[in-house]
């Protein structure tokens, strides 16, 4: 059971890859700046990831390791606060929600809902090319 709930977590934090699409570390670092490690926000944001300058532990935020890190350690407590409130783990919408506006995760202001729905493209679009290349090559028609 408790390797369950470890493998839970670790899914809802992103750090499962599968082959199904981007991480989604690899999509939070391509829409926040394309990846860009020297990136500086408008509100002075730094590294790939857009993390306040508050919230910045030290280190080098043009390190994407360090900066991996850094943004992993800032979505554990979102995502187990998340869990706790929600009895779930976040799905790909709520996941960007929480990086980038915690405070809204239930409701969502426009601009940030419209780039956690780019966020989601992002992640499941390469599983619904998979998906269709699949169904192509069975013969079957996508539902």
């Amino acid at each position: 059971m408790t390797f369950k709930l470890a493998m839970c977590a670790l899914a809802a934090l992103g750090v499962v890859v599968s082959a199904s699409g981007m991480n989604r570390w690899e999509a939070l670092s391509m829409l926040e700046t394309g990846d860009d490690d020297s990136a500086v926000g408008r509100c002075g944001e730094i590294s790939r990831f857009q993390i306040r300058a508050e919230l910045w532990p030290g280190g080098n935020p043009q390190n994407a390791q360090a900066a991996l890190v850094v943004a992993r350690n800032i979505m554990q407590t979102r995502v187990e606060r998340f869990q706790q409130t929600h009895g779930r783990s976040p799905t790909n919408f709520e996941f960007y929600v929480l990086w980038n506006a915690p405070a809204e995760i239930d409701h969502p202001v426009p601009c940030v809902a419209e780039r956690a729905h780019r966020f989601v493209n992002l992640v499941e679009r390469a599983s619904h090319q998979i998906q269709a290349s699949n169904n192509l090559k069975k013969g079957t028609n996508p539902s």
